[in-house]
């Protein structure tokens, strides 16, 4: 089982000695990865059963990811995960981009369709349409990473004769995707190194991978993809014990994903970090 953090751009984490801090006792803990969430806006008031508040501090997540390649030399740095369809497919190429080659190599683009309508609405994208609008980007993306001479003509995006220098280091960048639906489930098994679930307890889990395995025996996988890893951040904040972790495992899971509390000043993340890495015997 690998483990990571996530929410290091939220709360007490989205303040510039707090992240520093947090992402550097994490590495130093034994973590794997770093993950951050991603809303260009919050509806205000709060969507029924979502009940993000509105004026939850939120830092973008390629600039906080920015900020922590810079105070770490090994942990991964993850998107977990970006809503695609409300960026624009090149521009998000550059960035992610510059990211992977600023950090050493060290990019996990993790991507979904978003479930806000009104944050859609704000940066003018059609919420009907979000599902193929991220096909397409990440169609496109791929191309001006990959592609000697960079060209694409889709839907939503058509290029060419152009170059995005540099390219990431990582030939190909990993991709994780992202949701609870059918065709996030399409998604991951034809277009993904991995699939993120958010707060899932065990059984929700086993629900989730279940509903791959159906997408799997329905949409043939690129050999090239290989096998599809699991990452899980569990519902709460609590530390999972040995019982947990192993339950996680035994459904599948490669990957735990794990939340500091919302209410964390930086002191209570670093300990946070370091106890939690004790707990799960991370450090080598």
């Amino acid at each position: 089982m690998k483990f990571g953090l996530h929410s290091i751009n939220l709360h007490g984490c989205a303040y510039p000695e707090a992240a520093a801090r947090f992402g550097r006792a994490a590495e130093a803990a034994g973590f794997e990865s770093l993950w951050v969430a991603d809303h260009v806006v919050l509806p205000d008031p709060p969507v029924p059963g979502r009940p993000m508040p509105p004026d939850q501090r939120l830092l973008d997540p390629i600039v906080a990811l920015t900020v922590l390649a810079a105070h770490t030399t090994r942990v991964l740095l993850a998107t977990g995960v970006i809503i695609l369809p409300q960026r624009q497919a090149v521009v998000l190429a550059k960035q992610l981009a510059s990211l992977d080659v600023l950090s050493n190599g060290r990019l996990v683009f993790g991507l979904g369709v978003g479930w806000c309508e009104p944050e859609m609405r704000s940066v003018g994208v059609p919420f009907a349409e979000r599902g193929r609008i991220a096909d397409d980007y990440l169609a496109a993306m791929r191309a001006v990473w990959a592609q000697p001479r960079p060209a694409y003509r889709g839907r939503y995006v058509s290029f060419e004769g152009v170059q995005a220098m540099p390219r990431p280091l990582q030939s190909p960048v990993p991709v994780v995707v992202g949701g609870r639906t059918a065709p996030a489930f399409r998604r991951a098994v034809t277009q993904a190194h991995g699939w993120y679930g958010f707060g899932l307890d065990v059984v929700e889990t086993q629900k989730m991978l279940a509903g791959l395995r159906e997408a799997g025996d329905k949409h043939r996988r690129p050999g090239e993809l290989r096998r599809l890893e699991i990452s899980v951040t569990p519902a709460g904040y609590e530390v999972p014990d040995e019982a947990m972790v192993d339950a996680y495992a035994a459904a599948g899971v490669d990957r735990l994903i794990l939340r500091p509390r919302p209410e964390m000043d930086a002191p209570a993340l670093e300990r946070f970090a370091a106890d939690t890495g004790r707990v799960l015997k991370l450090a080598a």
